[in-house]
C-alpha cells in the first residue's frame, strides 16, 4: 500500500505541509492553477530556505502585494503585541459573548460578510481580513474547479475548524464567522492541501506524535496557552507533547489537516521510502529544524503479519429464571469493567424451559473480576470459563465531518489494505438525537463520505 508520513517533530502548519508537497514532487503548477481558480485575489511565492542547516520548500501567500503573517505578528501589528508565532498561520474567529454572533474588532475596520450583496462579494476579497461565514467558504470550495475528492476534502478540513470553534465559543456551527482563519491565506492553505495531498496518489496518511510547543500565543481573544483552544480541541484522540521550543508549533489549520487526512499515528511504519519532502515553519530556530518531514513510499507487511494473535477467556453462565431487564444491565456492566464483548442465545434448558445463554469475552486479567460480577448480579449458580486464541485484524478510526458533526468510521485492514469499515454507532446515535435526523441517514452519509475520500 501506498502511503505519506508526517514527521511532527516541529509541529505542522497549512504552509508547512504545503511545502512539504511541494518538496516531495506535487506541481507548483497545480497548485498555482488551484489559487489562480478559487478567483480570491491570492498568488503563492516558493523559495528555498535553510532550517537549522535542512533545506526546505516555504510557501507563501500572497494578497494585494502582502504575504500571510504569523498570528502573532499579524496581532503586535494592529495591537502592539511584540511576540512572534513560529509558523506562518491566520488565527480562529473572534466572538463576545455567547450571542452566537460574531463580532469583528472596529479598529480593524472589519465587518461580517454580507452574503446578499452577490456571488462576487463571496467570492474575493480586497484583503486577508475579510470576514467571512463558514458558508462563504464551503461555497467558494464548491464552485471551483478542483476534483470532486479534493473539493469534499477541503470542505472537510473547513467544516472541521467551524466545530472547533462553535464548541469552544459556545455557538452554532452556522454562526461561526472566520475573519483571520477565513481570509484567503487560509482559503488558499486548505483547498491547497486537499489538491495537493491527491496528487501524490497515497491510500494512507500516518503521522508521528505532534509536537506542539509550549508556552503562550497571542490570539484575538487574548493571550493563550499553547496549544490554542482549536487546536488543541481538533487534536483530540491525537498523541501530541510539549518539547523545548516554546512558541506554537500547531497551528488550527495544521490541526484541522491532520484531523481529517491522517488516520493513525505512531513510529514510522516499515516501508520503503521513495520521495521525501521537507516544508518550512515561518521561523528559524536555534538548534531544531523548524521543518515538517513528508515521506512517501510503500509498506513492506507480509501476507497476514498484521494479524494480532491475543488470547482470551470466555465466560459462560445459563439463565433462565432472571428478569431479562437485569440480563440487559449485566451486559452493560460486563462492558464498563472491560469485557471486549458480550452477547445472548436463545437456549432450551432442562424440562424445556426456555433460557438465555451470556457469553462474555475478555482479556485474562480481567476474568476474576467479570467472574465476581455474574455471580453477584445474575441468578446463576455457575459460570463456565475456558481460554481461546483470537486472530483479530488491526483496526483505527478515521474522523469523517458530516454536514451535522464528526463521525468516527471503524476500519480494519488485511494485508495492509483496508478490507472492512462502519460508522461509529454512538457518534452517529448523538447527531441522529441532536438534529433529528433518522439515524440511517447519517450512518449513510458517514459511509458516502469515507468511500468518496478513500476511491478519491
Amino acid at each position: 500500500m501506498r502511503i505519506a508520513y508526517l514527521d511532527c517533530f516541529s509541529g505542522i502548519s497549512g504552509d508547512m505541509f504545503l511545502g512539504a508537497l511541494l518538496d516531495a514532487g506535487v506541481p507548483f503548477e497545480l497548485l498555482q492553477k488551484t489559487v489562480a481558480d478559487l478567483n480570491i485575489g491570492a498568488s503563492l511565492e516558493l523559495s528555498r530556505v535553510s532550517r537549522a542547516g535542512i533545506a526546505a520548500i516555504k510557501l507563501d501567500v500572497v494578497v494585494d502585494g502582502k504575504k500571510d503573517m504569523p498570528r502573532e505578528e499579524f496581532r503586535a501589528d494592529h495591537h502592539g503585541h511584540s511576540e512572534y508565532s513560529s509558523h506562518s498561520e491566520t488565527v480562529e474567529p473572534e466572538f463576545h459573548g455567547n450571542s452566537g454572533k460574531a463580532h469583528l474588532p472596529a479598529d480593524l475596520g472589519l465587518k461580517p460578510p454580507n452574503i446578499e450583496s452577490g456571488r462576487d462579494a463571496g467570492l474575493k476579497a480586497s484583503s486577508t481580513l475579510h470576514g467571512r461565514s463558514l458558508t462563504d467558504i464551503l461555497h467558494i470550495i464548491e464552485t471551483s474547479t478542483i476534483s470532486e475528492g479534493a473539493k469534499q476534502t477541503a470542505s472537510e478540513i473547513f467544516r472541521a475548524l467551524g466545530a472547533a470553534e462553535a464548541k469552544i465559543h459556545d455557538v452554532a456551527i452556522a454562526d461561526v464567522h472566520f475573519h483571520e482563519v477565513g481570509a484567503a491565506d487560509a482559503i488558499v492553505d486548505i483547498v491547497c492541501a486537499a489538491v495537493g495531498a491527491k496528487a501524490l496518489g497515497v491510500e494512507q496518511f500516518i503521522a508521528s506524535p505532534l509536537n506542539v510547543g509550549g508556552g503562550t500565543v497571542a490570539c484575538a481573544h487574548g493571550v493563550l496557552p499553547v496549544p490554542a483552544p482549536a487546536t488543541l480541541e481538533l487534536l483530540q484522540g491525537a498523541p501530541i507533547y510539549s518539547g523545548d521550543i516554546q512558541k506554537e508549533l500547531v497551528t488550527p489549520t495544521g490541526a484541522a489537516i491532520v484531523k481529517v487526512l491522517v488516520s493513525s499515528f505512531g513510529s514510522r511504519p516499515m516501508m520503503s521510502t521513495e520521495k521525501i519532502g521537507y516544508g518550512a515553519g515561518a521561523r528559524n530556530f536555534s538548534g531544531q529544524a523548524n521543518v515538517l518531514r513528508l515521506s512517501i513510499g510503500e509498506t513492506l507487511a507480509a501476507t497476514g503479519a498484521h494479524q494480532a494473535e491475543e488470547e482470551i477467556v470466555v465466560l459462560e453462565a445459563n439463565l433462565d429464571d432472571l428478569n431479562p431487564q437485569l440480563i440487559g444491565y449485566i451486559v452493560e456492566l460486563a462492558l464498563a469493567q472491560g469485557a471486549r464483548d458480550v452477547f445472548t442465545t436463545a437456549v432450551q434448558m432442562k424440562k424445556n424451559r426456555p433460557g438465555t445463554l451470556l457469553t462474555v469475552l475478555a482479556l485474562p486479567q480481567h476474568e476474576e473480576k467479570l467472574r465476581a460480577m455474574l455471580f453477584r448480579e445474575s441468578s446463576t449458580l455457575g459460570v463456565r470459563t475456558r481460554r481461546e486464541r483470537r486472530h483479530a485484524l488491526p483496526r483505527h478510526h478515521e474522523a469523517v465531518i458530516t454536514r451535522w458533526g464528526e463521525v468516527r468510521m471503524k476500519v480494519a485492514s488485511l494485508n495492509a489494505t483496508a478490507s472492512q469499515y462502519a460508522p461509529e454507532y454512538e457518534d452517529c446515535r448523538q447527531i441522529a438525537v441532536e438534529h433529528h435526523v433518522p439515524l440511517k441517514t447519517v450512518m449513510q452519509e458517514a459511509i458516502r463520505l469515507y468511500l468518496d475520500r478513500k476511491n478519491g
